[in-house]
């Protein structure tokens, strides 16, 4: 099962103002068992882009919060999630067609159990 997950950044990752649940380590995991990974938030994407690479984090897109449905068009999944601590996240999740996890719900890795 092909998995996409959009990782919010503030209140959600580690790396964030302020810091969330999921930590770089969980992203890695993520990626490394096949997930396509990437991150939709507030953020500019040059911010973005460069969080990541401060990481050493090579991410499959980079995105505006509100581009959801955007990131959906260019990746065929069977499952597409976001996940992120606001109901402004949610809210654009659920519109865009995204399963939405809150960011505590992320932290407990569920896409590495399909």
């Amino acid at each position: 099962m092909k998995i996409l997950i959009s990782f919010d950044i503030d209140g959600t990752l580690e790396v964030g103002d302020p810091p969330g649940e999921i930590t770089i380590d969980m992203v890695r995991r993520a990626q490394e068992h096949g997930c396509i990974i990437g991150s939709c938030s507030d953020r500019a994407p040059s911010v973005q882009r460069g969080i990541w690479e401060s990481q050493n984090v090579n991410v499959d897109f980079i995105a505006p919060k509100h581009t959801l449905p955007d990131v959906k068009a260019r990746f065929s999944a069977d499952r597409y999630i976001h996940t992120g601590d606001t109901d402004l996240d949610w809210q654009l999740a659920e519109k865009a067609g995204f399963e939405f996890l809150w960011n505590y719900e992320g932290a407990e890795e569920p896409w590495l159990n399909t």
